[in-house]
């Protein structure tokens, strides 16, 4: 399933709510109608900032975004509307890549069922696979560690599934659906290149294992192999017409198509690709050196660093749309490489530094919740990292928790696609004020736990439960106690 989320130029930015104007809706939500209002600064390069105030001061215009204010110089502004709606995102924007699905088992002569009982209560039972392993049958033994392992791959603990999938192949070794199922792991666990050099191995074994190309072509794609990842993924669909690599193939070829005169700049963690003629050297320069710091901000803050290079791509406008396919409205993207259309842009200014920050959170939050984040989490987590406060609408939610017509969070689990602008712009603050107070309570090393729990199988309830001690029900009751005790109601 593809999963992408584009953030816009203008969200970012606070959003004012009117507690004058409700709307009835499903599901008791309280909204606020035509409510959404702010300043907007329309830059010459075509950005939007959406702000709570605006005023011009000595040359600069200042605005403020909650408790925060900011400048930039009056001459990049070409002018400043006043009310208006934000331009919100949708999950759906962070269009990240899954991993093909395998559905091929090993298969193996004989009675098999001695294999299938190292599965009993609920969890694996490691001395009944020691003792087949010791019978000295191997295929019955194989056939036993790669169940093992499937069903660790069910629960989401790859690093389990890892171990017993190697263990199989050292059984098998020259089983290619083993190799498959490894580089399905591999990638899952973020870990592209063993995934790229289990599947290389998969098709000298078996030339006509569709599978096992489609898992090199996503691999290689991932790792910016553009050439080789078309040519892998024609081979897989060659084998076996699959809808999902059809339109893995058709991205890596308009990827081809738009990136085939780019450069390519690195630094430790990064690699930027970009067309010379419009990303200038001292830009790219800025936008390498603040990932840098960005990014050991959130290692510090998230106990958790990426293994390999986290590519981040410039675009003229019309090269990010091709590629991404995105809708009009977006201004930046990530699925699994930072996108960004940069026209117009000559220095990282303050809001440029802020999609930047927002967007390497993403990356952090995927790889480190193996990409089973729930919006909510995913959204609220890249907001207190630009940083964002939800501190300048705290009185308005208040009213809103208090009155029990806040969105559940587990309402907010999936995709905001399908919300209202209002109901999107709302999903987005209870989702910053959630992750806020879970910092602010318990401490961002908790926030990370949740993460790395999520990453490790368990529900995000569970996750929370195991880390704060409340489900989702528990924690607004907190929260709402929280709320109602600071601002009264």
């Amino acid at each position: 399933m593809l999963n992408f989320r584009p953030v816009t130029k203008s969200f970012s930015h606070s959003i004012r709510l009117n507690t004058g104007r409700l709307l009835a809706g499903a599901g008791a939500f309280l909204l606020f109608a035509g409510a959404l209002s702010a300043e907007t600064i329309r830059l010459k390069n075509g950005r939007i900032i959406l702000a709570d105030s605006v005023r011009e001061v000595n040359g600069r215009v200042e605005y403020s975004v909650g408790e925060n204010t900011y400048a930039l110089p009056k001459s990049s502004v070409e002018r400043i509307d006043t009310g208006g709606s934000p331009v919100v995102t949708n999950s759906e924007a962070r269009e990240k890549l899954s991993v093909p699905t395998i559905s091929e088992d090993i298969t193996a002569s004989g009675d098999q069922s001695a294999a299938s009982k190292v599965i009993h209560d609920g969890k694996v039972d490691t001395d009944a696979l020691s003792a087949l392993e010791g019978g000295g049958d191997k295929e019955i033994a194989g056939i036993a560690y790669f169940l093992a392992a499937k069903y660790e791959m069910t629960h989401g603990s790859m690093e389990k599934a890892a171990l017993y999938l190697e263990r199989a192949h050292i059984l098998l070794p020259g089983n290619d659906v083993l190799l498959v199922h490894q580089a399905s792991v591999s990638a899952q666990m973020g870990k592209m290149a063993d995934a790229a050099s289990f599947a290389e191995r998969a098709v000298r074994l078996a030339p006509a294992n569709a599978a096992a190309f489609a898992m090199l072509g996503y691999a290689d794609l991932q790792m910016d192999k553009l050439k080789a990842a078309v040519k892998a993924l024609k081979r897989s669909i060659e084998l076996q017409p699959d809808a999902g690599v059809e339109d893995m193939l058709a991205r890596a070829q308009r990827e081809v198509q738009a990136e085939s005169t780019f450069a390519e700049e690195a630094t430790s963690h990064f690699k930027l690709r970009f067309e010379g003629g419009q990303a200038a050297p001292e830009l790219r320069r800025q936008i390498l050196e603040i990932l840098e710091i960005d990014f050991n901000d959130l290692v510090r803050a998230l106990n958790f660093s990426p293994r390999e290079s986290i590519f981040v791509i410039l675009y003229t406008d019309k090269q990010f749309f091709d590629v991404t396919q995105a809708p009009s409205w977006s201004g930046a993207l990530f699925d699994g490489k930072l996108r960004l259309p940069i026209n117009g842009v000559k220095v990282v200014d303050t809001e440029f530094a802020r999609v930047l920050k927002h967007e390497l959170t993403h990356s952090f939050i995927a790889q480190l919740s193996r990409g089973k984040c729930p919006t909510w989490l995913h959204e609220g987590v890249a907001q207190i990292m630009e940083p964002r406060s939800a501190s300048g609408s705290a009185r308005d939610l208040a009213a809103l928790y208090i009155a029990q017509k806040n969105m559940p969070l587990n309402q907010l689990e999936g995709s905001f696609a399908g919300f209202s602008a209002e109901q999107a712009g709302l999903a987005y603050l209870e989702s910053l004020l959630s992750v806020e107070y879970i910092r602010d309570t318990y401490g961002m090393g908790d926030v990370a736990l949740i993460l790395k729990r999520i990453g490790e199988g368990q529900s995000t309830e569970s996750a929370m439960r195991s880390t704060i001690h409340s489900g989702y029900s528990q924690f607004e009751q907190e929260l709402t106690t929280h709320l109602k005790q600071t601002y009264g109601g």
